[in-house]
């Protein structure tokens, strides 16, 4: 007499289609259209990501640089000093 889940309430007016997990294919397409997908989207959006990070990378070494910069010693400070 239970209901299982799924089936507790009817809806008129609302179809629905399912397709079992068994009759799927996975995979189908994956190579004929999903490889050239993948250089498509690459191509798209490169030149819109690639210059903030080379701008970024080099902001990034620039910091790095002055700062191993200003932490070292002067070696003329301690020219004197016995």
């Amino acid at each position: 007499m239970g209901k299982h889940f799924g089936e507790l309430a009817k809806i008129r007016g609302l179809i629905s289609y399912r397709l079992s997990p068994h009759e799927q294919r996975a995979f189908a397409g994956a190579i004929s259209n999903g490889i050239p997908n993948i250089f498509r989207r690459f191509r798209e959006s490169v030149f819109r990501v690639a210059p903030a990070f080379i701008i970024a990378y080099m902001i990034y070494e620039g910091v790095e640089r002055e700062q191993h910069r200003l932490s070292r010693k002067n070696p003329a400070d301690f020219a004197n000093d016995e």
